[in-house]
This record gives C-alpha cells, structure tokens and sequence, in this order.
C-alpha cells in the first residue's frame, strides 16, 4: 500500500486537497440529492454508495 497517503501525517492539506475534497463532498451531496428526488430508496442509496466505498478500499489495500 505504498499509493496510500494518510492524511493525519500530511497535515495541514494543500489547498488544492481541500479543494478536492470539498469538490467530491458538494458532488456526492447533489447525486444523493437527486437520487432522492428521483424516488430512490434510501436503502439502496446507501447500499450503492456502500459498494462504491468497498471497491475503492479493494483497489488501495490490492496494490
């Protein structure tokens, strides 16, 4: 898992990862938003979002 950086040790962020983070939070917030709108279920709004968080910690802890 050399690719992974934690961020407790890189602190304080640059201002372009706050960036970045900001930019993914305001993004996830809108699709769940329009997910919900949409009629989706809560649950599979949260079981989708659940699989996407599993692969991605796959594809870290796989290299």
């Amino acid at each position: 898992m050399t690719n992974v950086t934690r961020l407790h040790h890189a602190l304080p962020l640059s201002a372009d990862i706050n960036k970045a983070v900001v930019d993914l939070d305001t993004a996830v917030a809108k699709a769940i938003d329009a997910a919900k709108s949409a009629g989706l279920p809560q649950g599979l709004v949260v079981a989708i979002l659940h699989g996407k968080a599993h692969a991605q910690t796959h594809e870290m802890v796989k290299a």
